[in-house]
């Protein structure tokens, strides 16, 4: 049975899917340096869970 894709319900503003979908690459560059959590949802990692809409800790 697929894991079930868990929705966003914090500031998704500062998320890693919305800033590549504004094309805000410079941005998802500085967040994602370091990362300490990857998102169940789209795969993208980031040094802090809050830029990310389903995160997991990578360790």
């Amino acid at each position: 049975m697929a894991e079930e894709k868990k929705k966003c319900v914090g500031d998704h503003l500062g998320h890693l899917c919305v800033l590549a979908g504004s094309a805000k690459f410079d941005k998802i560059k500085e967040l994602a340096k370091e990362p300490k959590f990857i998102c169940f949802n789209c795969g993208r990692v980031a040094h802090s869970d809050k830029n990310l809409c389903n995160p997991m800790p990578l360790e």
